[in-house]
Formats: structure tokens, C-alpha cells, sequence
């Protein structure tokens, strides 16, 4: 309780005869210091503020000097822990309410704004996955149309050397160099390659490990492993001495070297061109490696990607009864020409397991991994196998053991031949920087539900649309028996039944149409230098514009694919 007026009073006589008043007396009398009595003062003071109370002393403080006491509110406000020691309810009356309402308000929007920001990020993030997710989804899808697209047509055109200007050549010899002096035999688009094979014509594809940084075959021991190939395939196979239908195809030949561009284009087609060879022999005779101090043979040919990759796609779509091997008899030290094993696709399916030196290198100035390049033609040739078994199967067909043979050996070893992702090494800015990037993904698993569902449709090369799903035969490239494998879909079978296919009226040399057997030897003598291209006859320098138009025109959709469709 609140001291009255004459408590103050009182408390204030009390304050002035006791304290106050005696030590005056004894200051005066020199009983006491200055210091003294003012140190009795103070203490006498916070006795009686002890004794009456701080708010009560406060009042008998404000007293003597002549003012008038504080009001409650402003005790309240100012010495609001004793007020409530004295009664609680005082004080409370003059608290301000309307500045806990703001303060609750403000705090409200505050957290509503949070919740708010917090909202529109979630659904930022989720629209964003969306449209990753979106994009995703078109990216498998293209990369599915591509795989189906790519066995279909050719990104660069076919270049064979005939085997006579192969032996003549007495080495390797440079594409730019064979092209220019029209050495080569050039196949546009797969139904050529198709006619071309079934009038009789035989191409023997060399797949060989490069044995210098710079040069396929400094030492021209593996050239000479492929002519005596030539010799014995052509002893087994009762092939015309005069070898005026046998061709050949081997990478530092066939393949641009001068323009990285254009040979990226031949590179796309790698895998069409090695299914396409009616015998595949793989060249891997004990040779030095002219810039490491090691020997090229048979097991490091095996341990390169690109070797393992030209064998699957040879072996996906023929079986393996035309391969052989050019290999180093350990014994005798000359190289033999043995057929492969039955089950020798096995090694060569793990294609991704394969050395690169792209990988060696650790892909210093480059943008990808060459093995995200054979995705696409991998997955087309699987989808071919897939859809070949899976045909056969709702036919009945009996012709379909050696597929089943290699569906079987790839479904126990699905993430090993086609693995999801894998460990890529890059640098950039000056980084070392290791990534797991995506490589087939669930892809494998994409192109069996397209092809149960009967969704596996490719473009023709002459324009359309082609469903795989056809009555088209599986031919294996130089065999008698049209329905043993798997071919490209070009001819129907009622076709094939009727004989082998004349050829195409021309066969191009470095783009250049040049009229075939006696047609051209008769007419060429008539046409002044002229030549016949798509069935009209113009001049050799009208001739080399259209096939330099050719190869930029197949460049922009190589372009317009590559933006249109992201690596896997």
C-alpha cells in the first residue's frame, strides 16, 4: 500500500532528527569529518528506504525537495517491478494493448510473407523439375528415334577400295589421297549398299588398333597381315582371281582424315559400315607400338573400345561365320588367318569397358567422352536384335537361335554392356573435375517397351516412314540364306526372291558418278569429259559442285541434329 501524506511526513521527521539532524551537531562540534557524515547520511538514507520502501523513500526524496509525487502512471512505467511487488493489478491498466496488436499483426504478415516466399519456391523448384523432367522425356525419346534412324541411313557416304588398288597401294594409303585420284568406290545410302552387296560384291572390312599416335601402320606389318588375309579369304570362299568384286574397307582409307567435321560424319557411320562388310577381319598381328614402348597384339586390340565397338555392330547383325581373325602364331611367328570362335561376340559386347584415349587424356579441350558417341548405334543395333527375337518369337520363326544367343549373353550382363551412367574426368579451367554422367540410362528398357507395343517406327532415306515392324526378312550379308540375320530393311523379300538386284547404273568415285562396265566405256567415249549423275549426263567440275553440295547439305542435318537432339 501506498504511503499516506503524513507517513511521508512523519518518515521525513524521523529522517531529519535522526540521521540529519544529529550528524549536523556532531560535524559542527568536530566529532565528525565531512566525509564521515556524509558516508552516515547516505547510509542513514538506504535504512529508511529499506524501512519505508523504495517508491515510499522515492516520495519523501521528491518531498524535501519541495516536489510533488510521481504520478502512478509514471511509477508504473518507471518502477513497474516494485509496483507489481506491491499489488500487480495497479499497473496493469495502464498497459498498452494496442501495441501488442501490432506487434501480433506485424508478426502475422511477417510470417505470412515467409510462408508465402516459401510456397512460390516450392513451386518454382517443382516447375523447374518439371520441365527437367519434360526435357528428359524428349531427350530419351529423340535418342530412341535416332538409334532406330541411324541403321537406316548413312551420315557419310561408303568408301570401299577396290582390293586390287588396295595391293597396289603397297601401304595404307590416306583417303584424301585415294579420293583425289579417284580410287574409291562411294555407296550413298544403305539401299545401294544393299544392291551393291546382293549382285555379288564382296567387302571385307579390316578393324585393326592404330600403332603410332600419328599413323595406322608406320611399320606395314598389319598391311601385310591384310593382304595375306585377302589372299586366304578369297582361297576359302572361292572368290574370281581377278578380284573385280572385292572391295575393302579400312579406317585411314575409308575414312576422311583432313577435315575433323566430315569425318565426324564418317564416324557416325561407323557402326552401318562395319555391319554392312560380308567378312570382318580383325587385324592384330604382334607389331611395337612405334611411340610407347609396349606391343600392339591380339590383347590390346581387344582392350580398345573402338576395336570392341566395330566388332559387336559386325557380329550384332551378321554372327559372328564371317569373322577372322589376322593374328601372330606364337609358335611359328607368322600371322594366320583363322575363323573367330563361336562364342567369340562375347568379350567384344562389353563395349563400354574398352580402353580410350580420349579417357587417357582426360578429355583435356575436348566436350564428351567418345563413348557417349556409340550410344545411339549400340542401342539401334539391341533394338534390332530385341525386335528380331521378339517377331521371330510371335511367328514361330526357327531362324532366330543365333539372336536368342545374343540376347541371353547381354541380358546376364545388362549393366555391364550397357551401363547407366559412368565415371568421366574432365578438366575445366583448370580443374581436375570427376562426374557421373548419364550414358544409356533406362534406355535399354525404353526400346523393349517400344518395340512390344509396336512403336518402333525409323524414316526411309528416300522419304516416309518405315514401321520395323514389317515383313522384311533378316538377311546376313553374303549368305546364301536370306532369313538367317538380321539386314538393313531396304528391299523387301519378295525382292530377293527374284535374284540378286542389278546394281545401280553408277558407282561414285570421290562424288563423281562413273558409268558402270561396258555402258561405260561406250558412253564415256561420247560425253567430252561429261558424266552421268542422277540419270543426266553434266560435266566432271558441274559434277564435283553437286557432291561438295552433298556433303554440306548431309553436314547441316548432322548440325541440325546435334542441336536438336543432346548427347545421352
Amino acid at each position: 500500500m501506498f504511503c499516506s501524506s503524513l507517513d511521508f511526513s512523519q518518515a521525513l521527521a524521523q529522517y531529519t532528527r535522526d540521521t540529519v539532524g544529529e550528524l549536523m551537531g556532531k560535524y559542527i562540534s568536530n566529532d565528525v569529518t565531512l566525509e564521515q557524515m556524509s558516508s552516515q547520511v547516505t547510509s542513514g538514507w538506504e535504512r529508511i528506504t529499506n524501512e519505508q520502501g523504495k517508491l515510499n523513500q522515492l516520495n519523501i526524496y521528491r518531498a524535501a525537495l519541495g516536489l510533488d509525487s510521481l504520478l502512478t502512471v509514471d511509477k508504473c512505467r518507471l518502477h513497474r517491478e516494485e509496483m507489481d511487488m506491491i499489488d500487480p493489478s495497479v499497473c496493469k491498466q495502464y498497459d498498452d494493448h494496442n501495441t501488442t496488436l501490432i506487434i501480433i499483426v506485424l508478426s502475422s504478415i511477417v510470417g505470412a510473407g515467409v510462408v508465402i516466399l516459401v510456397v512460390y519456391f516450392l513451386y518454382k523448384r517443382y516447375k523447374a523439375f518439371q520441365k527437367i523432367k519434360i526435357a528428359h522425356e524428349r531427350q530419351m525419346e529423340s535418342t530412341l528415334n535416332e538409334a532406330t534412324r541411324a541403321l537406316r541411313m548413312l551420315d557419310y557416304p561408303l568408301h570401299l577400295i577396290s582390293a586390287q588398288d588396295f595391293i597396289k597401294g603397297g601401304k595404307l594409303l590416306q583417303h584424301e589421297r585415294l579420293r583425289n585420284s579417284h580410287r574409291l568406290t562411294v555407296l550413298d545410302n544403305l539401299a545401294d549398299v544393299d544392291s551393291f552387296i546382293q549382285a555379288g560384291k564382296q567387302v571385307v572390312f579390316f578393324s585393326h588398333q592404330w600403332t603410332a599416335f600419328d599413323a595406322p601402320d608406320p611399320n606395314n606389318h598389319q598391311y601385310e597381315a591384310m593382304i595375306g588375309a585377302l589372299h586366304e579369304l578369297s582361297k576359302r570362299n572361292g572368290w574370281d582371281p581377278s578380284w573385280n568384286d572385292v572391295f575393302v574397307w579400312v579406317d585411314y582409307s575409308s575414312i576422311p582424315q583432313a577435315n575433323p567435321s566430315v569425318q565426324n560424319l564418317a564416324i557416325r557411320s561407323l557402326a552401318v559400315y562395319s555391319s554392312s562388310a560380308t567378312s570382318f577381319v580383325v587385324v592384330a598381328p604382334d607389331t611395337p607400338h612405334a611411340d610407347l614402348d609396349s606391343v600392339c597384339d591380339l590383347d590390346t586390340y581387344q582392350r580398345r573400345m573402338w576395336c570392341r565397338a566395330e566388332q559387336v555392330c559386325h557380329s550384332m547383325r551378321n554372327g559372328t561365320d564371317g569373322m577372322y581373325l589376322a593374328v601372330t602364331n606364337k609358335e611359328t611367328g607368322l600371322v594366320e588367318v583363322t575363323p573367330v570362335k563361336p562364342d567369340f561376340f562375347r568379350e567384344s559386347l562389353h563395349v563400354f569397358d574398352g580402353e580410350l584415349s580420349c579417357c587417357r587424356l582426360e578429355h583435356k579441350g575436348m566436350e564428351a567422352c567418345d563413348r557417349q558417341s556409340l550410344v545411339v548405334p549400340i542401342l539401334g543395333l539391341y533394338g534390332e536384335l530385341f525386335r528380331a527375337a521378339h517377331d521371330g518369337i510371335k511367328g514361330n520363326n526357327a531362324d532366330i537361335s543365333t539372336v536368342k544367343t545374343f540376347l541371353s549373353e547381354i541380358e546376364k550382363h545388362q549393366e555391364e554392356v550397357f551401363p547407366r551412367t559412368f565415371q568421366r574426368v574432365m578438366w575445366r579451367k583448370d580443374k581436375r573435375i570427376m562426374e557421373e554422367v548419364l550414358l544409356f540410362g533406362d534406355l535399354i528398357e525404353r526400346m523393349r517397351t517400344r518395340i512390344k507395343q509396336g512403336k518402333m517406327y525409323v524414316v526411309q532415306e528416300r522419304g516416309g516412314t518405315e514401321s520395323t515392324k514389317s515383313t522384311t526378312s533378316f538377311l546376313r550379308h553374303g549368305t546364301p540364306n536370306p532369313s538367317t540375320f538380321i539386314r538393313h530393311g531396304a528391299r523387301q523379300a519378295s525382292e530377293l526372291s527374284e535374284g540378286p538386284p542389278e546394281l545401280p547404273t553408277t558407282v561414285r568415285h570421290r562424288g563423281i558418278a562413273v558409268q558402270d562396265s561396258e555402258k561405260s566405256n561406250n558412253e564415256t567415249k561420247q560425253s567430252n569429259g561429261n558424266s552421268l549423275v542422277g540419270g543426266e549426263t553434266v560435266s566432271i567440275g558441274e559434277a564435283n559442285n553437286m557432291s561438295r553440295n552433298r556433303i554440306s547439305e548431309t553436314e547441316e542435318v548432322h548440325k541440325s541434329i546435334e542441336t536438336s537432339v543432346p548427347s545421352p
